[in-house]
């Protein structure tokens, strides 16, 4: 009885682990993946939060700066001179000496205005804070429309080794039914070599398709950091001709809402307004600079007769003051530095524009090329029904004998193309549809 529980248990792991092994990815699922774990990505959020301690320490200026100062020194006079009184008269004589002394202090500084650069300065920390953030989510963006496309050349790629693989089935069909025909000669050998000729040609096409399949399955793992050897495999999702042909939104709705979200151009307007911050930094330098300062220190040192502590107290002294520097000439230093600020106020605004005018073109080609490919798909799909009919009638006049190879491969190769033209223009509509709601916003789906 034991070892029949044993079998059976064995038996159901052995059933179940294929399906614990094997994966089947969704794109939300390879979307999320992706977010979490691509490296871009996760130097993106670094370099944010590096920009995060940068608004700390611009803060930090408004502060004062406080120091605790030592300074301990000992000095040895190996050849001291040294005079004594005698009854005779005076005698000098040399003596090695060592003396000590040393110095304590606590001073502060503590800028009280220096043009408003500090307030200027923590105002651009701020600003390069959050454009680090947009660039994590431009970078997030693009992996994104990396894996939608990626994901769509695999659902492509999966149908067309359903094509190939029907295709080929069906040519060994033709051939083992020509191979027939010739026995009883009702057929020539020259024709069943043309159908073998075919059936290598489908094959090589199926061979070919299914290589692209694992080529862009490949290229999905590795953007999402998967390695080794584990398998890989997407969900498939049923896609209706609703699906296909959907409403197009008006390009300018789609341009007006990704104005509003979109991170490329909240960070173009940042860097415009960067770029007058550093302006106004550089105008400082034309004011002057006002400083206090404050300070206690003490000192004590050897060979007095008088204690170490009593010399620390005897000592002390304390100090308070203001600085003030007003700047005359600095060799138009600050002249320049503005004029550069001034270049690169212009430049940023001129960045601007060219990215709203590319993000135009982006969404103007999205829409024009989905609503090309919807007006194929119709047109594909009547071609479709319309060459299958002619090819299943000149198949079965074939088998007749009332049409030769010739007009059978080339009805089968109408029908492959009229497939072909179908099955491009269903995922070329759907990738881009999946386009203009993403720049609508929406989250990436098909």
């Amino acid at each position: 009885m034991r070892i029949i529980f044993l079998s059976a248990l064995i038996f159901l792991s052995a059933c179940n682990f294929p399906a614990m092994a094997q994966k089947v990815w969704t794109l939300q699922e390879c979307l999320d993946y992706a977010l979490a774990n691509n490296i871009q990505v996760k130097k993106n959020k670094i370099a944010s939060e590096s920009a995060e301690q940068d608004v700390i320490a611009s803060k930090g200026q408004r502060l004062p700066g406080v120091s605790l100062g030592s300074n301990q020194n000992v000095a040895w006079r190996p050849y001291s001179q040294q005079t004594i009184n005698l009854t005779n008269g005076t005698m000098s004589t040399s003596k090695s000496e060592v003396s000590y002394n040393g110095s304590y202090s606590l001073s502060g500084n503590w800028t009280v205005w220096n043009g408003g650069r500090i307030g200027k300065n923590i105002e651009k920390s701020k600003y390069s804070q959050r454009i680090a953030d947009l660039q994590t989510e431009q970078t997030a963006n693009s992996i994104q429309e990396q894996i939608a496309q990626l994901y769509i050349q695999i659902l492509y790629e999966n149908e067309a080794v359903k094509i190939d693989s029907s295709n080929v089935k069906l040519a060994e069909l033709q051939v083992e039914r020509a191979k027939e025909r010739l026995k009883v000669g009702d057929l020539a050998k020259v024709d069943v070599i043309q159908l073998e000729a075919q059936l290598t040609q489908d094959q090589y096409s199926l061979v070919s398709a299914k290589s692209q399949l694992e080529n862009y399955k490949l290229q999905l793992r590795q953007l999402l950091e998967i390695h080794g050897d584990t398998p890989f495999e997407v969900a498939i999702p049923t896609v209706t001709d609703e699906d296909v042909l959907i409403v197009l939104p008006s390009k300018s709705s789609v341009y007006d809402a990704a104005l509003n979200q979109r991170p490329e151009i909240e960070s173009g307007k940042l860097n415009i307004e960067s770029a007058k911050i550093d302006k106004s930094i550089a105008k400082a330098a034309y004011y002057p600079t006002i400083s206090a300062n404050a300070g206690i220190g003490t000192n004590n040192s050897s060979g007095v007769n008088t204690n170490f502590f009593s010399q620390i107290k005897n000592n002390l002294s304390n100090t308070i003051g203001l600085s003030l520097s007003v700047p005359i000439f600095n060799q138009n230093q600050t002249k320049t530095a503005v004029q550069k600020a001034e270049l690169s106020i212009r430049n940023s605004e001129l960045e601007l524009e060219n990215t709203k005018k590319q993000l135009y073109s982006n969404i103007e080609t999205c829409w024009l090329n989905a609503n090309t490919a919807q007006q194929q798909y119709i047109s594909a799909t009547t071609n479709v029904a319309s060459m299958k009919e002619s090819y299943n009638l000149v198949s079965e006049q074939f088998r007749l004998g009332l049409k030769n190879i010739i007009e059978l491969t080339t009805g089968k190769n109408n029908l492959l193309q009229a497939e072909g033209q179908k099955l491009q223009s269903k995922y070329t509509a759907l990738y881009n549809l999946a386009m203009l709601r993403f720049y609508q916003g929406e989250r990436m789906r098909l």
